[in-house]
């Protein structure tokens, strides 16, 4: 199968950027599946082990977008990340990544990232993503530190991390966004690349997840995972799939998730790895994406999506 996928910015991405590696992930690993893969992307993209042609993102937008220009023969289906402006000329589907808007229903051709994400935008299909496992440390002993990973938004709950550090004194990193007023207990990193992102999930006691939105996935959850970092979560959107009670818990409460962390000599790192390794790999996640795409084709509409967990 030929599958042309179509990320607007460049990649791979050095920091912040969920939606960019799992681009770069699915691409390989669809490679690696034996398929054809055409990878249109921002200039400066290079993606090891995939053709990639460098596009002006404003051009595939445009109304008569033709795949062919920049990609020779046929094109079984082509694979956005993102909402489509305008349709392209050969079959096509969409990763929706983030949340729309309250209210909002998905497009037919969209296919979501669990399946809460895809129950709360009205549609059945959905595939959950997954991560490149040679890209992540697993280790079993722990150091001294907490971990929160993640934009520092208020959607994502850093604030009920630092609450928790402040109130159980235990030492919190925290990496990602703007350097916010800290505490003793509380260690600022700030955005991370792959090296130091791949040390301090692998070290870290726990992830810290206490997210305040329905979270359409939590790659971050996965990596710590992958790491064999258990999880500390709340109940929201997909993290209850996601953290099964041997690798963390998740709660509604501040005293919910402090209970969790208390407990964390009950989860075994590698619980943590194995559950990564049956159900959050890119060869999954690509497997998963070829029915899809095997569905659209042979029946006109995408199929209902598979639960991993």
């Amino acid at each position: 199968m030929h599958i042309v996928q179509f990320q607007h910015t460049r990649v791979p991405v050095e920091k912040y950027g969920g939606a960019q590696r799992i681009v770069v992930w699915l691409s390989q690993a669809l490679v690696e599946l034996g398929h054809d893969v055409t990878l249109l992307a921002g200039r400066g993209s290079n993606v090891p082990g995939v053709r990639v042609v460098e596009v002006d993102a404003e051009d595939v937008r445009r109304p008569g977008f033709d795949v062919h220009r920049y990609v020779p023969g046929p094109v079984d289906v082509m694979h956005y990340h993102g909402l489509v402006a305008h349709p392209p000329n050969v079959p096509y589907v969409a990763t929706l990544h983030g949340n729309l808007g309250a209210g909002q229903v998905a497009p037919s051709y969209v296919i979501g990232v669990s399946e809460n994400h895809a129950q709360r935008h009205g549609t059945r299909s959905f595939v959950y993503n997954g991560v490149r496992l040679d890209e992540y440390e697993f280790r079993a002993q722990k150091s001294d530190f907490d971990l929160f990973l993640a934009r520092l938004h208020s959607a994502k709950g850093w604030r009920v991390a630092v609450q928790a550090a402040k109130q159980e004194q235990f030492r919190l990193v925290i990496a990602g966004g703007w350097r916010p007023t800290l505490s003793r207990w509380l260690t600022f990193v700030g955005e991370i690349g792959r090296e130091k992102k791949r040390e301090l999930l692998a070290g870290a006691r726990c992830l810290w997840m206490p997210v305040q939105w329905e979270e359409p996935f939590g790659l971050n959850v996965v990596e710590a995972l992958a790491s064999g970092t258990p999880v500390v979560a709340t109940r929201r959107g997909a993290l209850p799939v996601l953290v099964s009670p041997d690798v963390g818990g998740v709660g509604a409460t501040l005293d919910d998730l402090l209970a969790i962390r208390r407990r964390l000599a009950d989860f075994d790192p590698h619980a943590c790895r194995r559950r990564a390794e049956r159900y959050f790999t890119h060869i999954r996640m690509a497997r998963d994406y070829v029915r899809m795409y095997e569905g659209l084709l042979k029946d006109g509409r995408l199929p209902s999506g598979v639960l991993a967990p």
